[in-house]
């Protein structure tokens, strides 16, 4: 009874009503009969009649709550529905009842994040050699377009084979030929011409950045024909061979800065021939004896004779010897002493002036080569970095050239007048010991020198 009190629970009204009155009538049926007189077949049949109107209480209760079942489902996604409804309408009316303000927000973040697509599209495609000016006539469906034209070429460089292209030889001769693409790198073999190389793209066309040996030309045009072969590959993507092109030797380097660099030269070979001939006329002058006093010299000259001195300290002395008096002496001696100077620092003044002049004409040559590429700068426009660079490396050679002349003229000056006042300091010192107050130095030494001999004949 407890279970069938649950089951009842579980429905409506009138189908609880229904069942309970199919239970008592059970109930009835089973505690009425007499016990005396009901037969035991009677009271089977009406179990079973009453089995029965359970059974189809039971069936009609579980069809019932299919249905109810499914209208309460059909019910559940109706109000689905109906929310998902209710949010679309408050949406729309919240963006009704946005102000102007925000709209503009909304609205310029919008704009900038389509100018940050257009931005990045355009990046690509640059980076990917479409010219700028044909970009900026692009629109955004073309740039689209043309991305995913790269994004087809990127994926064929995975598998490189030979394809067709325009190609400008070294020559400047353009010519159809077969072009290799791998990566950034890319070859080309024009067999009409019999040469391979190594080219860049620009635009639609190939442009020539180094040229093959014939040995590599031919291996290539074995990979093109067969499959089967080495190519040269250059891990420098082209600096290495540019950098070999732009190579130059010393002479088409000074040519490079015009006529004022004729001067500069000149200037360069004057200083070195006087510098050679400065060199060879100090080293060869004879050292200068070094006299402490005058009475030294007596002993000196007096033990070693008269050929004692060389060169200029010999003409000095030579002085002392003939002058008769003091006065002429010192005189003559003053006079030889700056004839001496002159002939020492003779042709110095020459290599010092080439060291002030050279870099002043390499200035002056930059200062014309910048205003010659100032003229071809407003002539044919600056767009070209080659042009503007080209000309103020060619105007920066003479002031190369000037400095390389001046600082070896500087030294060179500094070093043989340095030479040439030691040694005529030296002769200097002699000078004032042949003048000291002592007379007759000279006659002094000579009578010694002849004593000497004498005594050494005897």
């Amino acid at each position: 009874m407890k279970c069938l009190s649950h089951v009842f629970t579980a429905f409506n009204p009138m189908l609880r009503s229904s069942l309970i009155a199919a239970c008592v009538a059970l109930c009835a049926a089973v505690v009425c009969v007499p016990a005396v007189a009901a037969p035991e077949d009677s009271m089977l049949a009406n179990i079973k009649d009453a089995k029965a109107r359970l059974d189809r209480t039971e069936s009609k209760i579980s069809k019932e709550r299919v249905a109810l079942a499914n209208e309460l489902r059909a019910l559940e996604q109706q109000v689905m529905k109906l929310r998902n409804e209710t949010t679309v309408a408050r949406r729309k009316m919240d963006e009704r009842t946005l102000s102007l303000s925000q709209l503009e927000n909304r609205l310029s973040s919008w704009s900038e994040q389509q100018e940050f697509q257009q931005n990045l599209l355009s990046r690509f495609l640059l980076q990917t050699g479409v010219d700028s000016l044909s970009l900026s006539e692009m629109s955004l469906s073309d740039k689209v377009q043309k991305v995913g034209e790269k994004a087809k070429e990127f994926a064929n460089q995975q598998t490189p084979n030979f394809s067709a292209g325009k190609v400008v030889l070294a020559n400047g001769e353009v010519t159809q030929a077969k072009v290799l693409t791998l990566g950034p790198v890319t070859w080309y073999l024009a067999q009409a011409q019999n040469v391979a190389g190594t080219a860049e793209r620009k635009q639609d066309l190939f442009t020539s950045t180094s040229t093959f040996s014939d040995t590599d030309t031919e291996s290539l045009a074995s990979l093109e024909s067969s499959g089967n072969g080495s190519i040269k590959i250059d891990p420098t993507l082209g600096r290495a061979a540019t950098r070999e092109q732009a190579s130059e030797g010393v002479i088409e380097h000074v040519v490079k800065g015009g006529v004022w660099v004729i001067p500069i030269v000149l200037f360069a070979l004057l200083a070195t021939l006087i510098a050679l001939f400065k060199v060879i006329q100090l080293w060869r002058l004879p050292k200068v004896k070094q006299v402490a006093s005058g009475k030294a010299l007596v002993n000196m000259v007096g033990s070693s004779g008269v050929g004692f001195f060389d060169g200029m300290q010999r003409e000095l002395y030579d002085i002392t010897k003939r002058a008769s008096t003091p006065t002429e002496r010192d005189d003559e001696l003053f006079s030889a002493l700056q004839q001496d100077k002159i002939k020492l620092e003779k042709y110095n003044g020459t290599i010092a002036v080439t060291a002030a002049v050279a870099p002043l004409l390499g200035l002056l040559g930059t200062v014309s080569g910048m205003i010659e590429t100032f003229r071809m700068m407003t002539a044919f426009g600056s767009s070209d970095p080659e042009v503007i660079s080209g000309g103020i490396a060619k105007a920066l050679v003479t002031t190369e050239l000037g400095l390389v002349v001046a600082i070896p003229a500087l030294i060179l000056n500094a070093v043989l007048s340095r030479k040439a006042r030691h040694y005529y300091e030296e002769l200097e010192s002699f000078a004032l010991v042949l003048s000291n107050d002592e007379p007759d130095i000279a006659e002094k030494s000579d009578q010694k020198s002849d004593g000497q001999k004498q005594a050494s004949a005897s």
